[in-house]
């Protein structure tokens, strides 16, 4: 016999944000004063009064719901290096913090890591991040990855790096035996789980031209996206990416790419062209000293754009953090207050744009019935919040964190009443033993 299908009815919400202007008024979709009701992992109805038999009720009085927010970059080990390297750009950052430590994670490590990040995620209101897996890690890091993954409830695509930024990054590991890791997760690991999904990570590097255009090969065989860190610091012109992209025949809608700060008028145009999508992270750009992105010339030239945390050179999961210093980064560069992005374009920037970039608007993203239950309800009433002049403005400029109060993934609850769900015990006691092992790799490696 068929186990009924579970039914949420969050009711009487101040505030829907649905982000489907065919669901409620305007570009973000408004419904004042109504309910959502989720059925198993779908969003069943959106409006006034719905009238559900059965359900079990969240009482939204005074709360805004909205979709879950959508990390498009992230490196989600990388907690256990929070606050290391904090007076490094890009490469001194890599050099002191990540180059020692990645190829040489175990798997208990790279397990709790990820866990720690991924509650951190979930408590400021993420319910889909791409983890991009750091520099050619081992092979059993990158099972203690994916199991934490799957144990966090997240929504995630799993970025599997093939290549590394320098011959001395790759630990000497062969691409063939890369590859077939890759094959194997995606079989194995990722397929069987309706939450997960593969990408391959990347560098475009001139010196590694063979390796890129034989990873470019193994993306489209696989039909997944290749998802690569471009122009990041202006050295890395030196490394002649653009040209790489061309040779590899990597540009195209199924090609991501992080960062893109030191991008041309014409490199933009050739993006814009070839529906490249771009991933902004401007909390690690401002960490690293890596520059400002372009940020209204690529939304003029019609680029696709999502918004990235960015693990350990961010070190915060704050996506609220993340949209007004998007906002912020362009009212200083142009001097102007009426640039890209809005309030309401950062606000779909941080949930249905980060969807489309990763072309899983179908699935995510926006509160439309049919679509899956990622769902985020946040009280406007918390000190730092209330009283509410303008909700939608202010869940930019003043939410924090603690302001969110539920999270759902497919239905299910990640954070409940203020409170994590599913905190594995002495997490924190494992991450200090983590960080003191790598500490000790760090001595050993200078």
């Amino acid at each position: 016999m068929q186990k009924p299908t579970s039914k949420t009815l969050i009711r009487n919400a101040d505030l829907i944000i649905t982000m489907d202007p065919d669901v409620g008024e305007g570009p973000l979709g408004l419904i004042r004063m109504a309910d959502l009701l989720l059925e198993g992992d779908r969003i069943g109805a959106v409006g006034r009064n719905l009238k559900v038999h059965g359900a079990t009720v969240v009482e939204a009085s005074g709360q805004i719901v909205m979709p879950g927010f959508v990390d498009v970059h992230n490196h989600l080990h990388e907690s256990l290096i929070r606050g290391c390297g904090t007076d490094q750009d890009l490469f001194g950052w890599l050099e002191a913090c990540v180059l020692p430590i990645a190829p040489r994670l175990s798997e208990t490590d790279a397990y709790v890591g990820v866990r720690l990040s991924a509650l951190d995620l979930i408590s400021t209101g993420v319910t889909t991040v791409v983890d991009w897996a750091e520099l050619n890690t081992p092979k059993w890091a990158i099972w203690g990855n994916i199991r934490a993954l799957l144990d966090s409830g997240l929504r995630f695509v799993f970025a599997y790096t093939a290549g590394a930024y320098t011959d001395r990054a790759s630990e000497g590991r062969d691409l063939r035996e890369v590859i077939g890791d890759i094959q194997y997760v995606k079989q194995e690991l990722i397929d069987p789980n309706p939450r997960g999904s593969l990408q391959i990570g990347s560098h475009p590097i001139i010196s590694r031209l063979e390796e890129f255009i034989h990873i470019t090969a193994l993306a489209r065989e696989l039909g997944v996206k290749l998802h690569i860190h471009l122009l990041e610091n202006i050295k890395e012109r030196r490394n002649q990416p653009m040209e790489v992209l061309k040779q590899a025949g990597a540009l195209g809608p199924d090609l991501l790419v992080a960062h893109a700060i030191h991008l041309t008028d014409e490199e933009i145009a050739l993006l814009a062209a070839h529906e490249v999508r771009i991933v902004h992270n401007p909390l690690s750009n401002m960490r690293l000293a890596s520059g400002i992105i372009r940020l209204p010339e690529l939304h003029a030239a019609g680029v696709k754009v999502g918004l990235g945390l960015d693990g350990g050179a961010n070190d915060t999961s704050d996506m609220f953090n993340v949209m007004r210093t998007a906002i912020g980064l362009q009212r200083v560069r142009l001097l102007r207050a009426d640039t890209f992005p809005s309030v309401v374009e950062v606000l779909r920037m941080a949930t249905r744009g980060g969807a489309e970039v990763l072309d899983m608007e179908d699935q995510i993203g926006s509160l439309t019935p049919g679509k899956k239950a990622d769902v985020i309800i946040l009280n406007p009433a918390d000190f730092n919040f209330g009283p509410c002049f303008n909700g939608i403005g202010q869940i930019v400029f003043n939410a924090q964190p603690v302001n969110i109060k539920w999270v759902f993934v497919d239905g299910q609850p990640l954070k409940k009443e203020g409170q994590l769900m599913n905190i594995p015990p002495d997490l924190m006691q494992k991450a200090e033993e983590a960080v003191g092992r790598i500490k000790h790799r760090l001595e050993g490696y200078k």
